[in-house]
């Protein structure tokens, strides 16, 4: 294979290509920064418009498991609805919030 010029028609296909990767913003931005994010992007926790039926079923899960917890006292049961009930908190309270928005 030379080295030398491409083909007219490649050559346009290949600067189309190069025009519609200049147009997309998040990879431009991600190849000035040269690094992979290392932290979550906290800008969809902020946005997160939990419905009604998650948050119900959050709820069911945890008081489910709140009860099991206290009734066998089993470690795994407890750790489980450690787990889940901050999730549940924050998403009925991003659920009022959204309620009592304007």
């Amino acid at each position: 294979m030379t080295t030398g010029r491409l083909p007219d028609h490649e050559q346009r296909v290949l600067d189309e290509m190069e025009r519609a990767l200049r147009r997309d913003r998040r990879l431009d931005r991600r190849m000035r920064t040269g690094r992979l994010r290392r932290r979550p992007d906290l800008s969809r926790v902020t946005h997160y418009r939990p419905r009604v039926l998650t948050v119900g079923l959050l709820l069911t899960v945890a008081i489910a498991l709140m009860v099991t917890g206290i009734v066998t006292s089993r470690p795994g049961v407890i750790w489980a609805f450690a787990a889940v009930w901050p999730p549940a908190l924050f998403a009925v309270f991003r659920l009022l919030c959204r309620w009592t928005e304007p």
